[in-house]
């Protein structure tokens, strides 16, 4: 099948890689030309395991090109993803649509015969609705179904989730889509892969109250961790003995610095958002956005108390400053209240990630950008582990300790354990542990 994909983001980019793996013809289409020249030259915009040899592969076998005009691939197309951004809006927490909407209007000028229109980005319910209306007042002749098929990519696994998803969620009662979107994903049948078609708007709520949950799932295991800390518990052990239970689950059971990344901070605070101009408030997902967010600011607390309270003159190595680890995405990144607050304090920052390096220059002043970890480390008082990236979990201790001015450090992903460090000499503290 013939797919133009609109967006070459995350899920833009990841998406139209795996399509064409599975055998389609895909062009991904972006209005940046610098974005579309680097494809074009093999350089990825952004960083996932295995994406840049990805779509070399179907690069060189012609199933994958990227175009900034995308008019003749969505004449030629047999559905049209929009997988653009839906930022947060500035002064409200309601997702920006002004890309979608952007999106739909081109397209509507360019769909030739029926064509499947599929919203990829994370939108409010209602949203395909409103891309149907935009596209029927430009072309009441046009034949065209909207469909509704969020994404569930995990940024470091994205390529793996797309190809062996937990499910497929399709949002349409449109005969015609339905085949279309089954052929689609007809790949994904030899693994078993559910495909679950639901009415739109419904498949549109699926995708928020997925991502709700597990944002409550990680700010439900942080409040634990602060309680264990309180009466002398093991939040790890705690995790475990409820995550073995097989109606909670071990996933999204580790306590740390609270939640970042492209997803959960803006789909939480949308769907509040959605919900209280529905008259529906959904309490538990507004203390979520408002917990979690104090709990980023309060990291600071915990660098100071390693310090004696004191963080003025002191200098800090940050070993992470990405969301999470295998990722270059900065947004909501922890470190992002971390940093200003430190500096703020009067400390000096020290920090190395692995890929997240260039985007945090960007966001971040007065850091010190260092080539590695133990560089960062170098003369500083207390270390802290922001990100759990791999090579962060079997650092040589012994040389860090001698680097250091003195042994310190705050692992707030809780990949050490406390009395090896302690025997080690270090000053420890963690998340949750004793």
């Amino acid at each position: 099948m013939r797919v133009a994909m609109i967006g070459t983001g995350y899920v833009g980019l990841v998406s139209g890689a795996c399509f064409a793996d599975f055998g389609h013809v895909v062009c991904c289409v972006d209005k940046d030309p610098s974005k579309i020249e680097r494809l074009n030259q093999g350089q990825m915009p952004i960083f996932e395991p295995g994406l840049e040899d990805l779509v070399a592969t179907n690069v060189r076998d012609g199933r994958l090109s990227f175009a900034i005009d995308g008019a003749e691939a969505i004449r030629a197309a047999d559905a049209v993803f929009i997988a653009v951004g839906t930022p947060s809006r500035r002064g409200d927490g309601h997702a920006d649509l002004s890309y979608v909407y952007a999106a739909a209007e081109e397209i509507a000028g360019l769909i030739d015969g029926f064509t499947v229109i599929v919203t990829k980005s994370t939108v409010p319910v209602g949203t395909g609705d409103e891309i149907e209306r935009i596209i029927r007042a430009r072309r009441p002749d046009a034949e065209f179904a909207v469909v509704s098929n969020p994404e569930f990519l995990r940024e470091g696994a994205a390529i793996e989730d797309f190809k062996r998803p937990d499910r497929v969620v399709v949002g349409t009662e449109d005969d015609r889509a339905r085949v279309v979107m089954t052929e689609l994903y007809r790949p994904l049948s030899l693994n078993e892969t559910p495909i679950l078609f639901t009415a739109r708007r419904t498949s549109e709520l699926i995708k928020y109250a997925a991502n709700a949950f597990l944002a409550l799932k990680i700010t439900f295991i942080n409040e634990m961790a602060d309680l264990c800390e309180a009466v002398g518990a093991d939040v790890q052990q705690v995790a475990r003995g409820i995550g073995l239970d097989k109606r909670i689950g071990s996933k999204f059971l580790h306590a740390g610095p609270g939640y970042g990344g492209s997803c959960f901070p803006k789909d939480t605070l949308a769907l509040v958002r959605t919900a209280t101009d529905a008259g529906s408030p959904v309490r538990l997902v507004e203390t979520t956005v408002q917990v979690n967010d104090a709990r980023k600011k309060a990291m600071v607390e915990r660098v100071a108390l390693a310090l004696g309270g004191a963080l003025a003159g002191k200098t800090v190595a940050l070993l992470g400053l990405t969301f999470k680890p295998n990722t270059d995405d900065m947004r909501d990144s922890p470190a992002l209240d971390v940093v200003p607050a430190l500096i703020a304090r009067g400390a000096t920052v020290q920090a190395f990630d692995p890929e997240g390096m260039e985007e945090a220059a960007r966001l971040l002043d007065g850091v010190q950008f260092k080539e590695g970890p133990y560089e960062a480390v170098t003369g500083a008082d207390v270390v802290v582990i922001l990100t759990e990236w791999n090579q962060f979990r079997a650092l040589d201790l012994d040389r860090i300790r001698l680097l250091m001015r003195q042994p310190v450090m705050v692992d707030l992903r809780n990949v050490y354990r406390p009395d090896d460090m302690r025997a080690r000499g270090f000053a420890y503290s963690s998340i949750g542990r004793a």
